[in-house]
């Protein structure tokens, strides 16, 4: 059979009406507004249509399509963007590679109808790439820049995870997971950058990647796509990250370390996260954020300094960041229930735990802190990091963790899965206390009859975590 793939342009310039495989995704419908911003034709279909990514699209008067199958591409579009959630057996994929009608990926779309006139500003890294796309986003948009931007996330400022501007930059998050069925590779390789902001690389995405090792040879392959001279602005908190450019010269180190080009002094918390950023020992500006803790003025600082390398000063940067609200479900305040402030979280890495309870540490100094966690990850559902997670979590006062996410689609043999249970005896065993609940509703009873008035808890999933948010709320509030 003759591939009807299209691997290196998108015949934009005939296609009028796309349709998209799985358009219900964060990444799809995002491409799926900016297609229709543009003033293409677009529907699209899912197995999973429900808000809130169904009523956005709705909203946007997108046709979408329930389930799939040959029907959905009964019409004939021009081009079928094909989602990485979708395998090649999937019945519309069978179909569409039966039927002639040319297909890409979605990031060789965005490479091709978005990226390819503009100045790709590409934000990656195992942490922080999506509060860190959305805050360098809001502070080209204050400065008067009025920059492009696709995301990872829904940012407040913005309404949504997506923007057309008419400025220079098109500001992306970076995601290395893979393409689609037929592209293995990671998806940042297609987004031609012109300036890297690397925040973290750890080992992660466990279902594709081998090792560590495997990550890095990814996060090379991207900074290898780099100009020379380009802007390379690179965690040096985190020795892979360091690792990964090593053989680069034209690199700004950022972070707390001392030996850091730019770094993070003076940081503290007055109700904002305040610190000073200081270059080469020499004091440049005091910063402020509304977002809390370390984890937090680290992503700050790499996007001052990707600003300050886009050509923007100091005084044109700091008003972003200021007044940036942050992204939904990191780390956000969800509210206050019965004198019990709940927390919602996309934490699900070791690290990513660590630095967010101790944001929490920062912010609530003397309040009790609950840490509520799924295993939901491809990589937490394993028990790769069954260790880590005994000092990541040790920072809480209270733990309970929720039943490890079953998904058919990649089953897990018994001696491969994260254990709840001994995560909670090892806990427990250092002194915090812990419970392990299989049950949504048991979780919200324990916390509902145990947690008190000035008490804060963090939900940490990076998935729905069985309606948990929503079910706290209503027996607290």
């Amino acid at each position: 059979m003759t591939s009807n793939f299209v691997p290196d342009t998108v015949r934009h310039a005939e296609a009028r009406r796309i349709h998209l495989i799985a358009i219900c995704g964060v990444a799809m419908s995002a491409l799926a507004g900016m297609l229709k911003q543009r003033g293409y034709e677009v529907s699209g279909s899912d197995e999973n249509v429900y808000p809130p990514m169904s009523t956005v699209l709705e909203r946007l008067g997108i046709e979408i399509r329930q389930g799939f199958g040959a029907e959905n591409l009964a019409d004939r579009p021009d081009l079928v963007v094909v989602g990485n959630k979708v395998s090649r057996n999937n019945s519309e994929v069978v179909a569409l590679l039966e039927s002639g009608i040319p297909y890409v990926s979605l990031p060789q779309a965005l490479a091709e109808l978005f990226i390819a006139d503009r100045r790709s500003v590409v934000v990656g890294g195992t942490h922080g790439k999506t509060t860190s796309t959305a805050m360098l986003a809001w502070v080209l948009e204050q400065a008067g820049r009025d920059p492009s931007l696709m995301v990872g996330g829904e940012v407040i400022d913005f309404g949504g995870n997506c923007k057309l501007g008419r400025g220079e930059h098109f500001v992306i998050e970076g995601d290395e997971y893979d393409t689609a069925f037929f592209d293995k590779g990671p998806k940042f390789l297609h987004y031609r950058p012109q300036a890297v902001l690397l925040t973290a690389v750890e080992f992660d995405h466990a279902d594709i990647y081998r090792d560590l090792d495997h990550v890095k040879e990814a996060f090379r392959k991207l900074v290898a796509l780099l100009p020379a001279g380009a802007p390379l602005v690179v965690a040096a908190d985190f020795a892979h990250a360091r690792d990964v450019v090593r053989e680069r010269r034209d690199v700004e180190l950022f972070g707390l370390a001392e030996d850091a080009d730019w770094r993070i002094t003076h940081l503290h918390d007055d109700g904002a996260t305040v610190f000073d950023v200081v270059h080469h020992g020499v004091h440049v500006c005091t910063a402020r954020i509304q977002q809390p803790g370390a984890i937090n003025a680290r992503n700050a600082l790499g996007v001052f300094v990707m600003a300050r390398a886009l050509g923007l000063s100091a005084p044109e940067i700091l008003p972003g960041l200021a007044s940036f609200r942050g992204v939904a479900r990191r780390q956000e305040v969800v509210g206050e229930l019965k004198g019990i402030t709940l927390i919602d979280d996309f934490a699900h890495h070791p690290t990513a735990v660590a630095g967010t309870l101790a944001a929490m540490r920062l912010r609530y100094p003397k309040r009790n802190l609950w840490a509520v966690f799924e295993p939901r990850s491809n990589t937490s559902r394993r028990k790769i990091f069954q260790r880590e997670y005994v000092e990541a979590f040790s920072a809480a006062d209270r733990v309970i963790i929720g039943g490890v996410f079953q998904k058919d689609s990649d089953a897990l043999a018994k001696d491969e899965l994260f254990s709840p249970e001994q995560l909670a005896r090892d806990l427990n065993e250092r002194g915090t206390r812990t419970r392990a609940y299989a049950e949504i509703e048991t979780i919200v009873t324990a916390i509902a009859r145990n947690a008190k008035p000035g008490d804060v808890v963090v939900l940490m999933s990076n998935g729905g975590f069985g309606g948990l948010r929503q079910k706290l709320v209503a027996a607290l509030g």
